[in-house]
């Protein structure tokens, strides 16, 4: 892209009050560092707040408090002609709300979801090593989405 295609979207996406995430006045800046999330209660709700963590920053001084759900689910999707299940899919879907620390009204309430596979061919250790890969990859997705919904909404 040229240098003027880039400056003409730079002035238009100015022009419709168009404010970067991490900007001086974004949503990313306002929550950085800021938010305290809930202790997770297993392995996968140690997996998501670790994520949101590298995300939105560790603090001990909190403005805003986050509550999250986690929902697991796992659908066979493969079965062979013996009646072995080959391929499996986690699916996941996590309902957060975002809450203000001093005064405990809701700020943002949504849901994310989505769903991983994961093979289970070869040995009971390969396939429960792909299991434990596949459910790092899915509350890697539902961090992530939880955080760029935040971001997006204005605070």
């Amino acid at each position: 892209m040229s240098w003027y295609k880039s400056a003409f979207l730079c002035l238009a996406l100015a022009a419709c009050g168009f404010t970067p995430v991490y900007g001086p006045e974004g949503a990313g800046s306002a929550l950085q560092n800021r938010v305290l999330v809930d202790p997770p209660i297993d392995r996968q709700g140690f997996l998501l707040v670790r994520r949101l963590e590298d995300r939105l920053g560790r603090t001990g001084d909190a403005a805003y408090r986050l509550s999250v759900d986690l929902s697991i689910t796992q659908e066979d999707r493969a079965i062979d002609p013996d009646g072995d299940i080959r391929r499996l899919h986690l699916i996941g879907m996590a309902t957060y709300k975002l809450t203000d620390a001093a005064t405990g009204a809701v700020i943002s309430a949504d849901s994310v979801d989505d769903f991983v596979g994961y093979s289970a061919t070869g040995t009971t250790v390969a396939t429960l090593a792909a299991r434990r890969d596949a459910q790092e990859r899915l509350m890697t997705i539902l961090a992530d989405q939880i955080v760029l919904q935040l971001q997006a909404s204005a605070l």
